[in-house]
Formats: C-alpha cells, structure tokens, sequence
C-alpha cells in the first residue's frame, strides 16, 4: 500500500504560472522538453469521417462530452438554460452530443438541479432531445443528426440530493473517508440495494430509449458509485474483493439492457485509471498511485464489448479531489491545489490511456478525452490521433462550454479561432462548487457572470462566518 504522505506530495501547491503556446511549434517544443509523444497532424480530414456506432453512424469524430450545467428543476426537468446549452452544442456541429449526467433514482443525484429521469419526466427529456435535433438541422441542414447518448448516473459517494450532502458508499476509502469526515462506521450501501439499484438502471435506459436517444451510457467514472465499486478491494460481499465481485454491477447493467432494451447502443463513459491509492484506487500500481496499471481496465472492456458496448468513452482521476488528471487546468478552483506537474503531461496521460484502452480491444470504438487545455491547437492534435488509431472520436467539454461550434469551425475552416478557446480557468467548475447554474464565464459572460459572482460573494460570506 502507498504511504498517504506521499499521496499527498502529489498535489502539493507550487507556484502558480499560466501557460501559452501561440505556434505549434512553440508547443511541439515544449512537448518534446518534457518527453512527451504529442500526436500531430495538420490534415483535419481524418475528423469529418462518419464513425460507426453500432449499427449507426455518427456524423464526424468530434463529440461534446457529458458537461453537467446543475440547471434542471427540482423535480429532475431539463430546465431553460439546459435546453439553450443543448441547442448551442447541436448547432456547433459535432457528430455525437453526449447528454450530461443523469440520476436514475432521487437520491443518487449530485445536486438538487442535477437532472432525473423518470416516468415524470421522460416526455421533458424526449422534448430536449428533439429540441437539440431540431436546432442541428436548422443550423447544418438535414444531412447532419448527430448521435444521441444519455448518460444515466448515481453520484455514490458525492450524492447531494438536496442541501446538504448525503453520501452512499460502495465501500471505505482510506483517504477519501477522511477528506469528506466520514466516520469509519458509516454505513456502506448493502448488496440488496445493489441488486434492486440493476432494476433501476434498466428501467432508465428503457425510458431514454423511450425518448429516442440512440444510446444510454451506464457512468463509471469519476469515483462516483459504479467507478467506486470497481475499486472495492475491501468491500465484502458479492460486490467486492475479486475482480469478477468489483465488477459485477456494471456488467449485469450491461447485459440486462442489451437483452431488455435492444434496441438502444450501449456505452459506458470508463475511469480507466484514478490516480488514487491502491487498496482503494482502479487502474493503478499498487506501489504508486501515480503510475497507471490497466491490467483490470483492459480485461474489463474487453467483457463490456462482448457484452454487448459499442462505445467507452475513456476518462480518468477524480474531480472533487484529483482535478488535474481528469481536467487539466491553468487555475484550480478558489482553494484547491496547483499540481506538481505540466498539464501538457496531463494531457497525454489522457491520451495514452486512450491509446492503451484501444489497442487492448481493436474492434471497440473509443472516445478520447483531454483536449480542452490544448487551445488552438486542439485540431492537429486530434487528427493526429485520429490518424494513428488512438481513438475513434475525439471529445470535449469545458470547451465546448466556452466555444459550443468549435466542431463547426475545425470541420468548415480547418482551424479554432484562439480568441475563443477555453482558457482553463475553472471557474466553469468554480460555479458547480458555489452550488450555480455551470457554464463560460469568460465567454458567455451576460449569462454565466452574474451567476459567478453571486456564487463567490455567497462563499466567501459563509467562509468569514465560519472564521
């Protein structure tokens, strides 16, 4: 077991310095100072083929990754800034739109505007889909329709269904337990509510499929409770110990709604690697938690591509508590750490997992994951993996907040306007924790702006309280 101090020296502050590459070269040099294998390729071509999902298609290889806007009603509804961030992303242009986190039950849910499916709120959620489609063809013609997933989701361990947080854990965790003041007596989430939490995943996917998206995706990432549970080495029980015990759930998940809902594509957005101690980290060393081990991720998607997944869209690391592996960043949120690391080696950490994913199962299609840092020069980049069969599609999310057609322009004009690109500052994150509606501040400033800073001015209130 890895010694938590030295856990800890991994997320060390260091001093804080903002990075920019103007050229390409600037920032193939940088790449090659620090030893990595940045793919490269100026031809774009390889982004506007079609890409098989399945039995269909998406239209190009870019994607807008599952970004959660916490802007739903409170009774799970998309709500008015959801259906205008859908709209934006459809007319941006990408070929497969990745619909946001999703809880499947009330209380899995992150925060109380986090979306929800239901019965109650199935024809809401068909309405947000054809508003999306509908936007797409008005904006690039009736060629384009965009591939449709829905991510179902239970937030596990960061469920916040209402004020306060309310956490349902697959097993203990070492050194989470003790960052959230858990005691070592909480009460772990028991096989029982596993076994009727299957139904509830199936009844879900039944209900997107119901509402005509082309595919649902079962989330395991994020050390959320399916990621978790493939972490649980200590968990007793059925779901816990052995490999076959820890991934269990999500591969009943997957051949319950291959065989109960066949005619939905079924995709799983994948922590292959969460940067986190071992006994209670997936896809790492056991010796280092820096260092990743996919010797189970591996073994694991190729089970979900036999089961029936046509899609795994590969992610890492912890957003509550790693940010940097998951999302590598400029600035953290008020508070958090600065990484003793580059985050260009946060970015190809991202796409070597990809590449390793991929290589272990050929014939599974991969989503990429990694790329909003990159700026401008998040198209050659792109294409280079693209080109050297990393991955299959290419997916962004923070920027795609703050430049929703950015599919649009690499696709029609071969280049991102800089002036427009994610500038990594997190304050879209920044927002999620002041508990706000999520989206560009620098960027969509009338509508994100105020939001920002009611959130900060309510936090930094609470913080002066509290001293």
């Amino acid at each position: 077991m890895v010694c938590l101090a030295s856990f800890d020296q991994m997320r060390t502050p260091v001093p804080h310095s903002r990075f920019r590459y103007n050229t390409a070269q600037q920032l193939q040099d940088e790449a090659a100072r620090l030893g990595l294998d940045l793919p490269w390729s100026d031809d774009l071509a390889a982004l506007a083929r079609p890409v098989r999902v399945g039995q269909a298609l998406a239209p190009n290889a870019l994607a807008v990754h599952p970004m959660e806007g916490c802007d739903g009603t409170l009774d799970g509804q998309p709500g008015e800034l959801t259906r205008r961030r859908y709209d934006r992303f459809a007319c941006g242009g990408g070929g497969l739109l990745w619909f946001e986190a999703t809880a499947v039950t009330p209380e899995a849910r992150a925060n109380p505007n986090q979306l929800c499916l239901t019965p109650e709120t199935q024809s809401a959620f068909a309405a947000l889909r054809a508003s999306s489609l509908a936007a797409a063809r008005a904006a690039l013609g009736a060629d384009h329709r965009p591939f449709t997933v829905l991510q179902l989701a239970h937030s596990g361990r960061y469920s916040r269904p209402v004020n306060r947080p309310a956490p349902i854990l697959a097993h203990h965790d070492g050194v989470l337990d003790r960052a959230m003041g858990l005691p070592d007596d909480y009460p772990l989430i028991s096989d029982d509510a596993l076994d009727r939490l299957q139904d509830t995943f199936v009844a879900a996917a039944r209900l997107a499929a119901g509402c005509g998206f082309d595919g649902v995706d079962i989330k395991s990432c994020h050390r959320y409770l399916l990621s978790e549970l493939l972490a649980s080495h200590t968990r007793p029980g059925k779901y816990g110990g052995s490999f076959e015990n820890r991934t269990r759930f999500l591969l009943d998940v997957v051949r319950r709604v291959r065989a109960e809902v066949p005619d939905v594509q079924l995709t799983i957005r994948l922590n292959v690697y969460d940067g986190h101690p071992y006994p209670w980290g997936w896809g790492v060393s056991e010796a280092d938690p820096g260092a990743p081990d996919l010797s189970e991720p591996q073994r694991l998607v190729r089970l979900l591509h036999k089961a029936g997944v046509s899609l795994v869209n590969v992610t890492a690391g912890n957003p509550y508590f790693t940010p940097h592996i998951n999302r590598p960043f400029d600035v953290n949120v008020t508070g958090g750490y600065t990484p003793d690391e580059h985050p260009l080696t946060g970015v190809v950490r991202l796409l070597d997992l990809a590449r390793d994913i991929k290589r272990s199962c050929p014939e599974l299609g991969i989503v990429g994951s990694g790329y909003s840092w990159l700026r401008q020069h998040l198209g050659p980049v792109a294409a280079g993996v693209v080109t050297r069969g990393w991955a299959d599609i290419v997916g962004v999310g923070r920027e795609a907040f703050a430049y929703p057609d950015f599919a649009r322009d690499l696709l029609e004009h071969g280049a991102l306007d800089r002036r427009k690109t994610c500038v990594a500052c997190s304050r879209c994150t920044q927002i999620m924790r002041d508990h706000g509606e999520a989206g560009c501040v620098p960027f969509d400033r009338a509508v994100y702006g105020p939001i920002y800073d009611r959130g900060r001015a309510a936090s930094e209130a609470a913080l002066r309280v509290k001293e």
